[in-house]
């Protein structure tokens, strides 16, 4: 309960901390599983300047908005998008959320259905639930990415829009999206590629010469594309991303809040109030790393799955689900919950409910990190 006289600043503060040390931080490289990581300085900065900015009331904060709109026209042209429409959303979640509502909303059927691959991010699911939209689930090839001749075979009268993934959240598999977009355009139906993930690897890796399929809006399939700056981006928690090609999308879910100092504001998202910090720290980003810094950072991360692919193709006891595409390397084993269990007790920040563990190559780990936990696994398998 409430303490009916507060407490001090020292005494509040340091029972946080002694609370709080039961979290794994990204700097002590223990976290190896999580697609999120630890802000770049200069977001840590912009934040703690501006945190008290809201782009939920635009008419405060006319400077805010503005950059937000520039930072969604940088991340559009770097998808490849010339005019772009979107904002600055809480996460992937929420961008899949409303690219959904948008397609639904756009579409005039009764019992509208949307196709997407098995290895689909469980958004989809509070999708289907907030916005009573059917999901058509397409099988997964051998490779783990989306049959797209399954996808067709399932389109029907009823399908509002296809979804495609641009770096899975369990492989970073790329699915193959030109031939879905074709797929699109041909049937007449709004295609969406989740690239909260592969968004801001994927331009990046194409550039250091990566073989990776297109997957943005040079394939005129594509209406709409999730990306999170606060993934490889380094943007802080939360920083999500939707970019649409075409205005009617963003007009069609748009909701006017009257009352607000802007006057005639209308609010396409789901959230009110959110915080224009955590926009402003993704424009100071874009600008201060440039794509050369960005090229950088993807570059060792890549490089750095490589490198870690090859030693768990080289150990016995594990096996390598898949090739890298973007920097997640997967790998199972036949006693995985043992290890998974054993690792965990180590402090390594791990999961395996998917039938394999999952190493995301974030800017945080390094390759001493990756080499420490190798030392722990190898132990653990020479036990069991």
């Amino acid at each position: 309960m409430i303490p009916e006289n507060g407490r001090s600043e020292e005494e509040v503060l340091e029972e946080l901390e002694k609370r709080l040390s039961l979290d794994l931080t990204f700097d002590s490289g223990k976290i190896l599983g999580s697609m999120c990581t630890y802000p770049h300085p200069i977001a840590r900065k912009v934040v703690m300047k501006y945190m008290d900015r809201n782009l939920g009331d635009p008419g405060l904060h006319v400077g805010s908005r503005e950059i937000e709109r520039e930072a969604i026209q940088m991340l559009g042209e770097l998808l490849h998008l010339k005019k772009a429409h979107g904002n600055i959303v809480s996460g992937g979640t929420e961008a899949n959320i409303l690219a959904v509502r948008a397609f639904r909303n756009r579409s005039d059927v009764e019992n509208p259905e949307l196709i997407l691959p098995e290895s689909a991010h469980f958004s989809f699911l509070k999708a289907s639930d907030l916005l009573g939209v059917e999901l058509v689930w397409a099988k997964l090839k051998k490779d783990h990415s989306v049959d797209v001749r399954d996808v067709e075979n399932k389109i029907t009268d009823s399908t509002i829009g296809i979804v495609g993934i641009a770096g899975t959240t369990g492989l970073g598999v790329v699915d193959d999206i030109p031939s879905l977009s074709d797929l699109a355009v041909d049937y007449g139906v709004p295609l969406h590629v989740d690239a909260a993930f592969g968004g801001f690897v994927i331009p990046f890796a194409k550039a250091l010469g990566y073989d990776i399929p297109d997957f943005d809006f040079k394939l005129k399939g594509v209406q709409s594309i999730t990306i999170d700056p606060h993934k490889m981006g380094m943007a802080p928690i939360p920083a999500g991303g939707i970019i649409f090609r075409k205005k009617k999308f963003v007009e069609s879910i748009s909701i006017p809040a009257p009352y607000l100092a802007g006057g005639k504001v209308s609010h396409p998202m789901i959230t009110g109030t959110r915080p224009g910090a955590n926009a402003i720290a993704v424009w100071a980003l874009l600008n201060h790393l440039g794509f050369e810094g960005y090229k950088t950072i993807v570059g060792e991360a890549m490089k750095l799955s490589r490198w870690f692919a090859e030693r768990i193709k080289s150990m016995s006891g594990v096996h390598l689900i898949r090739e890298p595409v973007l920097n997640i390397v997967s790998f199972g084993s036949e006693k995985l919950g043992e290890v998974e269990t054993i690792l965990k007790t180590k402090g390594w920040g791990i999961s395996a409910h998917r039938g394999y563990i999952r190493i995301v190559m974030m800017p945080h780990v390094k390759q001493e990190h990756l080499e420490a936990f190798l030392r722990d696994l190898r132990e653990v398998l020479s036990n069991l």
